[in-house]
């Protein structure tokens, strides 16, 4: 993991970005200490355990594109007592 002082990281930002997209994880160091990481949207995403959208799962599934017949249940709705 590279280390990028604080102020060499803002002066050299687009860099930075370039290097955590391409070489990994970049750390970023205030008076030697690690202050923070900066990863690639890929890493975080798998560090994250991002789930895809419903939307997704559903056009993917191997079920998709099966002609399903729903009908409505017409029977009263039962009585409640508040």
């Amino acid at each position: 993991m590279n280390h990028w002082q604080v102020q060499e990281a803002k002066a050299r930002f687009s860099e930075l970005l370039r290097h955590a997209a391409k070489d990994g994880p970049q750390a970023i160091t205030i008076r030697g200490q690690t202050a923070a990481v900066v990863v690639s949207q890929a890493e975080y995403d798998r560090l994250k355990g991002r789930k895809p959208s419903l939307v997704k799962l559903m056009q993917t599934s191997p079920l998709a594109g099966i002609d399903l017949k729903l009908e409505r249940d017409r029977s009263p709705p039962r009585d409640v007592d508040l």
